[in-house]
């Protein structure tokens, strides 16, 4: 039930007819990253992967014990960050209910939404591993979520089931520069002018998610009318930033 930082928030949002959304966006919290490192280690010293141009080149064989082990720890750690973001979806769920017990607070169905990861698919008659890295997926009905930044709100929606993309759609606005380059650029007073109307942080310790060094959510969205229909557009009045 941790959130983590960089880019995972808690938001409490608005849509356009003015009903409550809660939203957040978490990973597997660094266990992750620390078993794709072991992984990418274990394939870097198979002997079949020795002599390539590039060591991150290296690879694991379908049908292997390496392959198999791989995997097994791959989907661990995704219904980790699942888990995860329920049990912090709950927490969350029951704080509003708390708060405002007068308004005798209701829930629809949680919209869980997998970002950065693999899942087993079929396309064309061939069994695949689709990586859906910075994307989501967006098959028929699919409901999915793509946040633009700490001040422009986001979008949920609803998959159109486009095999040309494997059923897939972006995660996010996606960065328009690095993190480096958004500290060098801009100030704490930027972050304030560009989150106005928002109850967030606004200090040089969360400059490197300011609005201005993110896509235009709204144009990304526009450039995947082909993937997906947009179900509500959502803007945030609180975010909170690990």
């Amino acid at each position: 039930g941790t959130l983590g930082s960089g880019n995972h928030f808690i938001e409490v949002c608005l849509d356009q007819s003015d009903s409550v959304w809660l939203m957040l966006h978490s990973g597997s919290r660094n266990i992750g990253k620390e078993l794709a490192e072991y992984h990418i280690g274990v394939a870097q010293g198979l002997t079949h992967n020795q002599g390539l141009v590039d060591r991150d080149l290296a690879v694991f064989l379908a049908g292997t014990p390496q392959m198999a082990a791989y995997r097994a720890d791959l989907y661990w750690a995704q219904e980790y960050a699942r888990l995860n973001r329920a049990v912090m979806m709950a927490l969350l769920q029951d704080v509003v209910r708390r708060r405002f017990r007068k308004a005798k607070v209701t829930f629809e169905k949680v919209i869980s939404c997998h970002h950065n990861y693999v899942a087993e698919e079929r396309y064309d008659g061939v069994d695949l591993l689709v990586t859906r890295k910075g994307a989501i997926r967006a098959g028929s009905g699919d409901l999915g979520i793509i946040p633009g930044s700490m001040g422009t709100g986001s979008y949920i929606v609803r998959g159109l089931g486009n095999p040309a993309s494997f059923n897939s759609a972006s995660h996010g606005a996606g960065r328009k520069m690095s993190r480096n380059a958004a500290k060098k650029r801009f100030t704490a007073r930027d972050l304030a002018e560009q989150t106005k109307g928002v109850e967030c942080r606004k200090d040089s310790g969360v400059v490197d998610e300011i609005p201005g060094a993110y896509k235009k959510i709204e144009k990304v969205i526009e450039q995947q009318r082909d993937l997906v229909e947009v179900v509500a557009k959502l803007k945030q009045v609180v975010c909170v930033k690990g």
